[in-house]
């Protein structure tokens, strides 16, 4: 059978003041469509595959916060990681679980907090994934063709034989440079990384098993305690002792069986104040207003979010990110977004925990 593994244990750093420690990005309406970045990857989902197949993956402190959010859900389809070790570990427990339900099974392990706008696109590529997945020792991510040079992506340099439109891939690239991510798309060789993958349980174990044994030996001491009323006081003793590391460097970046399927899906990972303002309905002067009442002048390419029921009067500004949430405005240069991380770190550092 098929499951879902959604990935929702992060912060959203780059969101900040809107994502917070208490209640990341993932758990908001950040569109404004009413529902959720991670209800609405449920949703999406809920459309291949029955709900008790989809499985969510987060820290354990937001399990609370999953069933608020997701009531169908049974507690054994909710991972509570007792740490934050990256992508890797995590793939590796999931995977561990899913063998003991089924050992036959195939999963796709996608973010919770992406945009996905071709939504009939998308789910025919992921069925294809699965198909290929269950017919062959793969393990297949899902590349984007690129829109644009943008150096935001780590990119996906594949070869172009090809079998049932899957592609082998050459190699990862880190974010590139402008001139270095103009080559690769005006090449037509490489493909954005989007961090969703679709493999069987057994070649995902086995590639753990050759490539990052630490991890599948820590994590598969005790196969009893998956599925099981224990299988939380067993994570949070021995999730935290393996390697944090990602699955790109841990499993992917190693393996040689490593394929790629080439998807136009109209995909955003979301990752910042600005993507967001990318991939958003706009009125006549370019501003994504996510607001009941805002009185604009002379303002234009602007990112405007704000409390309801609050008054904006906002003149003459121009490329700028604004974002009220109660207790914090920030007011910044979406040229400049890529500071929020650390302009969040220091406002920990100057005032505490009280404003993250």
């Amino acid at each position: 059978m098929n499951y879902i593994a959604i990935m929702a244990g992060g912060v959203g750093s780059r969101f900040w003041p809107a994502s917070r420690e208490a209640r990341p990005k993932q758990f908001l309406d950040i569109t404004g469509s009413g529902e959720s970045l991670l209800q609405m990857t449920v949703n999406r989902f809920k459309k291949i595959v029955p709900v008790e197949n989809i499985f969510i993956v987060t820290n354990k402190k937001y399990k609370d916060l999953v069933k608020e959010q997701l009531p169908e859900l049974t507690d054994n389809q909710i991972i509570g990681e007792p740490s934050r070790n990256n992508t890797a570990p995590c793939v590796a427990f999931t995977a561990l679980k899913l063998a003991g339900l089924d050992p036959n099974a195939n999963m796709v392990v996608a973010p919770s907090d992406h945009l996905i706008l071709k939504e009939d696109a998308f789910l025919t590529q992921i069925q294809k994934a699965l198909d290929f997945a269950s017919q062959n020792d793969a393990l297949l991510t899902l590349g984007i063709e690129p829109s644009r040079p943008d150096t935001g992506y780590g990119y996906i340099h594949f070869a172009k034989e090809a079998a049932d439109g899957v592609h082998p891939v050459k190699a990862f690239k880190e974010k590139p440079d402008l001139a270095k991510a103009q080559s690769y798309v005006q090449s037509g060789e490489y493909l954005w990384n989007a961090g969703i993958f679709i493999w069987n349980v057994k070649s995902i174990l086995k590639a753990f098993q050759q490539n990052a044994n630490e991890i599948y030996q820590i994590l598969n001491a005790d196969q009893s305690a998956f599925n099981s009323i224990g299988e939380q006081a067993y994570m949070d003793r021995v999730y935290p002792t393996t390697p944090s590391i990602s699955i790109d460097y841990a499993i992917m970046e190693k393996a040689d069986n490593v394929y790629t399927l080439p998807s136009d899906i109209g995909w955003s990972d979301l990752g910042t104040w600005g993507s967001l303002h990318a991939e958003s309905p706009k009125d006549d002067d370019n501003n994504v207003v996510l607001a009941e009442k805002v009185v604009l002048a002379e303002a234009k390419n602007n990112m405007i979010r704000l409390p309801k029921g609050k008054l904006a009067v906002i003149k003459g500004l121009e490329d700028y990110i604004i974002i009220d949430e109660g207790d914090v405005l920030l007011i910044y240069p979406k040229s400049e977004e890529q500071e929020i991380k650390q302009v969040r770190k220091g406002i920990e550092n100057e005032f505490g925990e009280e404003y993250l």
